[in-house]
């Protein structure tokens, strides 16, 4: 007689995980409802002219935010050492995003995400998301956002140049390893 093993159970799910499918049908039914209410006060006609507008507008508003990030990026290019300051590219694109999909109230947020003050509370969340996300105690591979949080805070040690350094920790209080003469061990050259 063979003992069987007892299956492994998954993780368990996050409550973002579990919670985000009802928001977002939520949202869907909201959306549709604005849609309508708008629709009967404003008319069928109009509610398509605004719904076009806000699809070319935000259109136009990724390519513009498209096309700074490529100055951006060549300016970075000629000159890596330069600090490049914000260009909140990824805030702009995202009310683009907003402004594309149907519906008034994506259109709001859009607008929330477009407007400095508020772009500044959005920013605030996502940083404190961002930093939560990082102290998360959760294993490698059971929440896929904190593992990308984590994956870009390793990528950002080779962004200066891409160059590793290599060394040894020294503790100060015990001083290096090993005897107290010169290193004299060969070390290859670093290619760059």
């Amino acid at each position: 007689m063979t003992q069987q093993a007892t299956p492994a159970r998954p993780a368990p799910r996050s409550r973002l995980r579990r919670v985000l499918p009802l928001l977002f049908t939520a949202w869907l039914v909201l959306e549709i409802w604005l849609l309508v209410q708008v629709a009967s006060w404003l008319g069928g006609l109009t509610v398509l002219l605004l719904l076009i507008a806000g699809a070319v507008i935000g259109g136009s508003l990724i390519k513009r935010a498209g096309l700074k990030a490529l100055s951006a990026a060549i300016e970075q290019s000629k000159n890596p050492q330069s600090e490049q300051p914000q260009t909140g590219t990824s805030m702009t694109v995202g009310a683009g995003l907003l402004l594309i999909v149907p519906g008034f109230l994506s259109d709001l947020v859009a607008l929330t995400l477009l407007f400095p003050p508020t772009r500044a509370l959005w920013r605030a969340a996502g940083r404190r998301i961002a930093d939560k996300a990082m102290r998360s105690t959760a294993t490698v591979g059971s929440d896929a956002f904190a593992d990308a949080i984590r994956l870009q805070e390793q990528m950002r040690i080779h962004r200066p140049d891409g160059k590793v350094i290599q060394g040894e920790v020294v503790d100060p209080e015990t001083g290096p390893p090993g005897p107290q003469g010169p290193d004299t061990t060969y070390r290859p050259p670093i290619a760059g």
